[in-house]
C-alpha cells in the first residue's frame, strides 16, 4: 500500500497496479484420454478458445485451452483445473451491459475470476503451483489486479471489483474475517443500500413537489428552483454514500464505490428495468398470442399517427 504523511498521520491511498499484461500466457490443456495434456507456456500469449453450451435458457462456455495467470502475491494460477468447468463470461446483469459488456479487455480477468470462486454448488476450478489456497475475498483481489494487467480501465476495474466484493459479502461463507466481521460488513452493505433507495425516492418526491407515501423532506434540496434542488441532488448522491461507507471499515472502498454508483444510477436503472420488463412482455406475448401481438402493434401504430397529426396540424 502506498502511503502519504499529512499533518502526521498516515492517509491509506489505493495501490496503483502498473499493467502487465504478460503475466497471462497460454495455459496448455489438461489430461485427457486423448493424451497427457500440454504444458503451461510462459512465452506464448493466452488462447482463450470457447464451447458454447445452452443450458435452460443459459448460455455457458467451457474452456478448451487453461489460462494461466501469474499472480503477484500467490505466483501462479492455472483455470480451470477440470474439464467440465463452465462459466458465463462476466457475470453481469442484463441491465448493466452497457457498463460492463460480457467480454472486452477484462474476458481474462473474469474467465479468472470465475474458476477461483465458481457459484452456487460448482466448486472453484483452479491449480495453484505454489500450493496457495485461494479464498474469496483474495479471489477478488486478483480479479481487480488481472484486470489492470490487460489494460481495463480504472473506473471499470474498481466498479467490477466492488460488485464482486458485494457479492463475497452476502453469498460467500469461504472469507478469511470473524464471524462477527462478516456480519458487520452485510449489515453496513444492507444499511447502505436501504438509506440511498429511501432518500432516492425521497429526493425524486420532493423534486416532482410530490407527496408520496412514506417519503420526507430532505434538507439538500428543500423549497428551491427545480435547477437547484437537482444540483443538491446531485451533491447528495456523493456525500451521503462517503458518509455511509465510513460503516465498512476496511472495506470502505467498495463502500463508498457501491453508494455512488447506486445513487446515481438510481433513476438509469429504474428506466432501464421498466425497459427491458416491456420488451420481454411483449417478446411472450408475440410467442404465445401472435394475432393479438399484431393488433397490439397496429393500435400502437394507428394512435402515433393521430396524435402526430393532432399536434402537428393543430
Amino acid at each position: 500500500m502506498q502511503s502519504r504523511e499529512r499533518r502526521g498521520a498516515v492517509v491509506r491511498l489505493p495501490r496503483q497496479v502498473a499493467r502487465e499484461p504478460r503475466r497471462f500466457y497460454d495455459g496448455g490443456t489438461l489430461p485427457s484420454a486423448a493424451g497427457p495434456g500440454e504444458p503451461p507456456d510462459r512465452d506464448a500469449d493466452p488462447r482463450i478458445v470457447l464451447e458454447r453450451h445452452a443450458e435452460e435458457d443459459a448460455e455457458l462456455f467451457e474452456l478448451e485451452r487453461r489460462l494461466a495467470y501469474l499472480d503477484r502475491h500467490l505466483g501462479e494460477l492455472l483455470v480451470p483445473a477440470t474439464p467440465g468447468f463452465r462459466t458465463d463470461l462476466t457475470s453481469v446483469p442484463a441491465l448493466f451491459t452497457w457498463l460492463v459488456p460480457k467480454t472486452g479487455a477484462h474476458l481474462p480477468a473474469a474467465l479468472l475470476h470465475d474458476a477461483l470462486v465458481a457459484g452456487g454448488d460448482d466448486p472453484a476450478s483452479y491449480d495453484s503451483t505454489d500450493g496457495h489456497v485461494v479464498d474469496r475475498v483474495a479471489a477478488d483481489r486478483i480479479f481487480r489486479d488481472a484486470m489492470a494487467d490487460t489494460g481495463t480501465g480504472v473506473i471499470r476495474r474498481w466498479i467490477v471489483w466492488t460488485a464482486v466484493t458485494v457479492a463475497t459479502i452476502f453469498v460467500s461463507e469461504s472469507v478469511p474475517w470473524s464471524r462477527a466481521r462478516h456480519w458487520s460488513y452485510r449489515v453496513a452493505a444492507v444499511v447502505t443500500i436501504t438509506t440511498i433507495l429511501f432518500l432516492g425516492y425521497s429526493s425524486t418526491s420532493d423534486l416532482l413537489d410530490r407527496s408520496w407515501v412514506g417519503a420526507v423532506d430532505v434538507p439538500w434540496m428543500g423549497e428551491r428552483p427545480w435547477w437547484l434542488e437537482l444540483v443538491g441532488g446531485l451533491a447528495g448522491t456523493v456525500v451521503l454514500p462517503l458518509a455511509l461507507s465510513l460503516l465498512w471499515g476496511r472495506l470502505r472502498m467498495a463502500g463508498a464505490i457501491a453508494g455512488v454508483m447506486l445513487a446515481v444510477l438510481f433513476h438509469v436503472t429504474i428506466g432501464l428495468a421498466a425497459i427491458g420488463a416491456s420488451y420481454l412482455a411483449l417478446e411472450r406475448l408475440a410467442r404465445r398470442a401472435p394475432v393479438l401481438a399484431w393488433a397490439l402493434a397496429a393500435l400502437v401504430v394507428a394512435s402515433s399517427l393521430a396524435t402526430f397529426a393532432l399536434l402537428t396540424l393543430g
